[in-house]
């Protein structure tokens, strides 16, 4: 049997806190910030259920919150998975700086989006096993950024600190200034403003087999008034 190159990898998912920092603006835009908070939480919680699913299939997979703000740390929100904090400076700089923890405790890290609730523990057992052939592994969203990456050695800085985040040429800026080879997953649609909703909703009406946590999030949808 082939020896795996990755048996351990800790698994952050980026999340802001509601009441400490600004989050999801162009959807409060849209539907208001008390709704745009509450899909914040659900959707974060859809993606956690999924990784907590991807963990029984890999035991070796430490998923935790990567939280944006160190006073937020203790929140309820976040309670049922260890967190870490995202650390000071830009995006790219918070995702270095936890990439960095996770690979120095771990060996190996995932970074994962709170925005693409629609993925299946099939897609973080895919980016794992793509790490043993690649160093890197990167989902690509719709909109030109990407909801996932994952790496198993060190990243050049200049990704970091020279992609523009946020942009409709983030992956591919980014995936070029790594320099090394990648693998791509399957392209999500992240749910960053109102005209993401439909498409989300009805990438979760689809999936054959939601868990609790998803389903939950397709209700809360359906219910919203959102904006057509």
């Amino acid at each position: 049997m082939r020896q795996r190159a990755v048996t351990r990898i800790g698994l952050a998912i980026f999340v802001k806190t509601p009441g400490h920092s600004a989050l999801k603006t162009r959807l409060a835009t849209a539907i208001g910030r008390d709704d745009a908070e509450a899909f914040h939480r659900l959707a974060a919680h859809a993606v956690a259920a999924v990784a907590r699913a991807a963990r029984a299939r890999i035991p070796g997979m430490a998923p935790m919150w990567a939280v944006a703000e160190t006073d937020a740390l203790d929140a309820p929100d976040w309670a049922g998975l260890p967190r870490v904090a995202q650390g000071d400076g830009d995006l790219g700089a918070r995702m270095r700086q936890v990439t960095q923890a996770l690979c120095a405790t771990h060996g190996a890290a995932l970074l994962l989006g709170a925005d693409a609730p629609q993925l299946c523990s099939d897609d973080l057992v895919a980016a794992l096993e793509a790490l043993d052939a690649h160093e890197h592994v990167i989902g690509p969203s719709a909109d030109g950024g990407f909801w996932l990456f994952g790496t198993r050695v060190p990243v050049p800085a200049a990704a970091w600190s020279g992609t523009p985040w946020s942009h409709p040429d983030t992956a591919r800026t980014f995936v070029a200034a790594l320099g090394a080879p990648i693998m791509q997953l399957r392209t999500l649609r992240d749910a960053d403003t109102a005209g993401d909703l439909p498409p989300l909703l009805a990438a979760l009406d689809a999936l054959p087999d939601p868990l609790p946590e998803q389903a939950r999030l397709a209700q809360w949808l359906r219910k919203l008034q959102m904006p057509r």
